[in-house]
């Protein structure tokens, strides 16, 4: 296996973190509700990404073929779902906007919620087992029975945690520092922001999920 002297787990923290690294509507979701909510919620908002990323890593390490077919059949439902999740909670950040101050207009999604509500978002983008299966070959692993098994698990928990610490940082710069300086003023508008670029990520999913882009 091609490891550039990092090893299973080091390839797939590296990959972990450069995967939830690029803003996407979950970034944005992890910092709206990191600003609004403090860093619990908008934590619990990225590690729900970090777990949904893993289980996908693993379905392509482990050659799920069973699984990765079925979720791919079902990718324009998976996308048009996740796609109206997705412009509602947008829709969402400009309720709260409307409604008053930010961090006063509501006791928002209980870090559990946010958990879940986030690792359903991730799974209804399955395109990303594609990613990990040219990766891995790119890499030139050989993971399952034929190497083992330890070899994939390191892999997928260096993927997990890779992802897991981007969103540490990430909830903690914005919940745990830039929130004390901001007004809710201030957080309101960067929500209103938030908001519109996650309903247009939204319509882009249902795009895709109608197959006109």
């Amino acid at each position: 296996m091609t490891d550039w002297g990092l090893g299973p787990f080091g390839q797939g923290f590296l990959f972990g973190l450069a995967l939830a690294m690029p803003v996407g509507a979950i970034g944005l979701l992890c910092i709206r509700r990191s600003l609004e909510y403090g860093f619990a919620t908008g934590f619990a908002t990225g590690l729900g990404a970090a777990v949904a990323d893993a289980g996908y890593g693993a379905v392509a390490a482990f050659g799920l073929t069973a699984v990765s077919d079925f979720l791919l059949a079902w990718q324009t439902v998976l996308a048009l779902a996740g796609g109206a999740a997705l412009i509602w909670l947008g829709v969402q950040s400009w309720r709260t906007r409307a409604q008053g101050p930010a961090r006063t207009a509501s006791v928002g999604p209980h870090p559990v919620m946010a958990f879940v509500q986030t690792v359903g978002l991730t799974l209804a983008n399955p395109q990303t087992i594609l990613t990990f299966v040219a990766l891995f070959a790119g890499l030139g692993v050989v993971l399952g029975e034929r190497a083992g098994w330890t070899p994939a698990l390191l892999l997928i928990l260096g993927v997990f945690l890779g992802s897991g610490v981007w969103w540490l940082i990430l909830a903690g710069a914005v919940g745990g520092v830039l929130r004390r300086r901001l007004s809710d003023g201030a957080i309101g508008w960067i929500n209103c922001g938030a908001g519109a670029l996650i309903v247009g990520f939204g319509l882009l999913a249902v795009a895709r999920g109608l197959g006109l882009i």
